[in-house]
């Protein structure tokens, strides 16, 4: 979320998928919980997956000196989960920095670009578009949906509430699933901009509390930047323009 010209406030492939309750308990909690290595199935099974690094960020806007540090991190995947830029300026000086990525770096838009940016941003530069599609590697489903909900400021990425539903629809039966969303789950820890300040989506809580991911990864919300949460089976994060290393 941002403010126009202001503070910002808070506001290798895989095969690819395009996209058109009860309330689990909330609690803190350190990332890592989940055993790196095994999942657990909902029938009570584990099973060994390959060793996986993914280096997930977000919120960058146009800070190419954060955007260097993550791009240097060595991983297997890079998932950018929105704004790399302000208002869609900036993105080709963005491209330049993580030109070397090539193919196994995903992009999504944020609130601050538009679908059609992020699409002609990743045709130019060899990266993946991750707006709506999913994609499996090392045994995990990763899916991706950018945008925010409605925000006071007319952002150019912004979806309804109706239509962010609509679209994480479309990964509902994937399993394992690690879903990154720009947008955080509404009145969670994840999307917190301050004492009973919540800024995030209720579609993406209402999927997340009834669909319970393995994992879920956000922004959107700079004041939670580095938070993780328990959201019951689900751990979440919201990863900001510090990222985050995930190993699976």
């Amino acid at each position: 979320m941002a403010r126009p010209g202001g503070e910002q406030p808070g506001g290798r492939g895989g095969q690819q998928r395009h996209a058109q309750a009860q309330q689990p308990h909330l609690v803190a909690a350190e990332e890592g919980e989940i055993h790196p290595g095994m999942l657990a199935t909902r029938a009570g099974r584990c099973r060994t997956l390959g060793p996986m690094r993914v280096q997930i960020f977000s919120d960058i806007h146009s800070d190419l000196a954060a955007l260097e540090r993550n791009a240097s991190v060595d991983a297997d995947l890079y998932l950018c989960a929105g704004d790399l830029c302000n208002w869609g300026r900036g993105l080709d000086a963005c491209g330049e920095v993580l030109k070397p990525l090539g193919d196994k770096l995903w992009v999504m838009p944020g609130n601050h670009e538009t679908g059609e940016q992020i699409e002609a941003f990743c045709r130019k530069f060899g990266f993946q578009n991750f707006h709506g599609v999913s994609f499996e590697k090392g045994g995990w489903h990763f899916a991706g949906l950018g945008y925010s909900s409605p925000t006071p400021f007319d952002t150019p990425g912004e979806f309804s509430e109706a239509e962010l539903a609509s679209r994480l629809e479309a990964f509902a039966d994937l399993e394992p699933l690690a879903l990154v969303c720009h947008a955080p789950p509404q009145g969670t820890p994840l999307d917190a901009a301050g004492p009973n300040a919540h800024f995030g989506s209720q579609a993406v809580r209402e999927f997340v509390d009834r669909k319970q991911p393995a994992y879920l990864y956000c922004g959107h919300i700079h004041e939670a930047e580095g938070v993780s949460a328990r959201l019951g089976a689900t751990q979440g994060r919201n990863v900001g323009k510090r990222g985050f290393l995930l190993e699976l």
